[in-house]
């Protein structure tokens, strides 16, 4: 069933005074983001804490509840733009439901529809947490926060018991290394663990509750067969290999139990040998292309963070030279680069019963450091820095196993001062992936790059440093008259030009960054601004065109 905007908003503004869910704001003509984004945490965890589905901020309406008129972005696209900027500041990139426009005769209203934020995950913004008391906006308490968290630990899938199942559904060589795992991890325990009969180790390891089988410990040490048991969850892990054109050339499928098919998959996998020459020598570098750990780590953490409720299974993508594994739910942390920079231990977890029993059999590390360990093993090889997608209700992460730029990977060799967060956000840079505000100014700051948002480069310093000098002309353009003498040039010559041999002419001067769209809107405009200086005329049709100098001597003259 739609939302009828209209009545919404005679209903909240029927209300006799704002909650911890609606809030109005004059907002004539703009408002802080900052401030915008306190807001949305505050009424996001507000929201969920008064069990409602969504809640409030209205612009263009004052404290009395009257419409004024709000200026606030006033075109449909920045608006629209307003998502994707919240959602780069907030814990797991939740944004706006949608954000709607009234048009009342006493002017235009933007009513910003907020969701409640997840079950067990309160929401910050620039990593705080905000709320309210009243009406007034401030840091979410600790009780509060507490609550919020509490609503996960009701619901963890891997910690329900089930019934049905025994000893008799485990596998016995996934126990035996269970055993091997844990012995390992705890080695002062080493001589009471052969003495422990099978139910006292599974207590002990915390895979089982007062000796009944879980949810968790049928996922790691379940026979294939008991996978029924966890139905519609899928206990399997597919892994796939893929050419360089992207057809699948193999692919195989491993189930029950997970402690095992982790080994099963890393012995698929094609760790080849990498061979590059480092500076100041002669003798090539040889390594894997993949850290083992990472590979491992990796493939824990999917196991570890599934939402088996989505009925999922784990990825593992093969191609030449990357591995991308993915996992079905959103990514709890919220934000990669925090987790990265923080390194510090994740204080909430969707599984956590399962990430107890992992950390137990050795499988995890659950005092963090993980994912950062990853984003250091790709920096000493000079590789591509680890790639996070979190779109959709998946998380992907992406290692390349190879260097991309030679020269590029020589200068973070050199310059060692470059700190991680640098190295993270010119990795951006060179994927030309979006920088965040806080990687823009950090880079611009330092020199490092140039150009006009979105559309970074690496600057003209650094180029020399690297070897990328002529990439780094590519991306500068010419000055506009440049474009503008060589189009009139070159139809004196032939006398009349189509548009596709106008775009041939200009394509590759155009600045790399240029995206083919780019491309077309710029030699349209050049096109357009030499029609209306009446420089040239089009002597075809509007759908194939012929353009021709209008007055050959006067365009030509200062050519």
């Amino acid at each position: 069933m739609s939302l009828d905007i209209n009545a919404k908003l005679d209903s909240l503004l029927a209300l006799t005074a704002e909650n911890e869910v609606v809030e109005f704001k004059e907002a004539k003509n703009s408002y802080d983001f900052s401030k915008l984004g306190r807001y949305f945490s505050a009424l996001c965890n507000e929201a969920n804490l008064k069990g409602a589905a969504a809640a409030w901020l209205v612009f263009g309406v004052n404290d009395r509840r009257q419409v004024v008129g709000s200026a606030f972005r006033p075109a449909r696209k920045d608006l629209d733009h307003l998502k994707g900027e919240i959602a780069s500041k907030t814990t797991n990139h939740i944004t706006f439901v949608e954000i709607h426009e009234v048009f009342r005769p006493e002017g235009r209203v933007v009513m910003l529809e907020i969701p409640a934020s997840p079950r067990g995950l309160p929401v910050a913004f620039d990593g705080h947490y905000y709320g309210r008391d009243g009406e007034e906006l401030g840091p979410l308490n600790l009780e509060e926060i507490e609550r919020i968290r509490a609503q996960s630990t009701v619901d963890d899938w891997s910690a329900v018991i089930v019934p049905e199942a025994s000893l008799a559904d485990l596998d016995e060589e996934a126990l035996v290394v269970a055993r091997r795992n844990y012995r390992a991890k705890f080695a002062d325990k080493a001589a009471e663990v052969d003495a422990w009969d099978d139910s006292t180790f599974l207590n002990k390891a915390k895979l089982t509750i007062k000796g009944k089988q879980t949810r968790a410990s049928l996922l790691l040490l379940g026979r294939e067969e008991a996978e029924h048991f966890l139905l519609p969850a899928e206990a399997k892990i597919r892994w796939i290999l893929k050419d360089h054109a992207g057809n699948d050339r193999d692919y195989a499928v491993f189930g029950m139990p997970l402690l095992l098919a982790v080994d099963k998959v890393y012995a698929k996998i094609r760790n080849l040998k990498y061979r590059y020459i480092r500076e100041g020598t002669l003798f090539p570098e040889e390594i894997d292309q993949y850290e083992p750990y990472a590979i491992r780590e990796a493939l824990n953490n999917c196991i570890a963070h599934q939402d088996y409720t989505l009925a999922g299974r784990i990825n593992v993508v093969e191609r030449e030279e990357s591995l991308s594994f993915t996992n079905k739910g959103s990514f709890v942390p919220g934000d990669v680069q925090r987790v990265v920079m923080e390194d510090a231990p994740e204080e909430h977890y969707r599984n956590r019963f399962l990430a107890t029993a992992m950390f137990n059999l050795k499988m995890v590390d659950t005092a963090g450091g993980g994912i950062r360990k990853l984003f250091m093993f790709q920096r000493q090889r000079f590789f591509p820095m680890p790639d996070y997608d979190l779109s959709g209700t998946r998380v992907q992460l992406t290692l390349t196993g190879k260097v991309l730029d030679m020269d590029y990977a020589r200068m973070l060799a050199r310059d060692g001062g470059l700190a991680l967060p640098d190295i993270m956000a010119l990795d951006k840079v060179q994927k030309r992936h979006a920088l965040n505000a806080d990687e823009e100014r950090r880079l611009k700051t330092g020199g490092l790059i140039e150009g006009r948002k979105p559309n970074y480069f690496i600057a003209k310093s650094l180029a020399q440093q690297t070897g990328q000098k002529a990439s780094y002309s590519k991306n500068l353009a010419f000055d506009k008259q440049y474009y503008l003498d060589l189009i009139c040039k070159a139809v004196k010559e032939h006398g009349s030009l189509a548009r596709k041999d106008i775009d041939e002419l200009l394509w590759n001067k155009l600045p790399d960054w240029m995206s083919d769209k780019q491309r077309k809107a710029k030699v349209g405009n050049l096109l357009t601004e030499l029609r209306r200086k009446g420089q040239i005329t089009n002597t075809g049709t509007d759908g194939q065109p012929s353009w021709a100098l209008l007055n050959a001597d006067s365009s030509m003259r200062d050519l």
